[in-house]
């Protein structure tokens, strides 16, 4: 079997990371955490995920922040937004500073999994 690729979820939420990384690991996908932009910066750098969940509404650096320090860094891990700001404008916000997808809280296993299965297939 190959090695999963390891998520980097990104989340200030303790119970949120913890229910992604219980569906993600169920699915056979290593993870690392990180509980705010500023910390999975830094997780980057020590793992190279290959793929990143990241949440918008968090303290220190949020997740347009993030995605935009990701973007003139010229990082390109694909990334998927769970939040559950649902404004159209922040969805294309979020496209346009590179996020690979945009999903909404609560999380559902049959939107992730499969998003991240395509996004790693796709190497986008």
């Amino acid at each position: 079997m190959t090695e999963m690729a390891t998520v980097l979820i990104i989340d200030d939420s303790s119970f949120q990371r913890t229910i992604i990384r219980k569906t993600l690991t169920e699915a056979g996908y290593p993870c690392i955490e990180a509980d705010n932009g500023r910390s999975g910066l830094e997780k980057i750098e020590q793992s190279n995920p290959g793929i990143i969940i990241v949440d918008l509404l968090m303290p220190d650096i949020d997740g347009i922040e993030f995605l935009t320090i990701l973007r003139k860094k010229g990082i390109s891990i694909p990334i998927i937004v769970l939040t559950s700001d649902i404004q159209d404008a922040t969805r294309k916000r979020c496209i346009e500073l590179g996020a690979s997808r945009f999903l909404n809280k609560p999380l559902r296993r049959e939107e992730l999994i499969p998003a991240i299965r395509q996004l790693l297939n796709s190497g986008v």
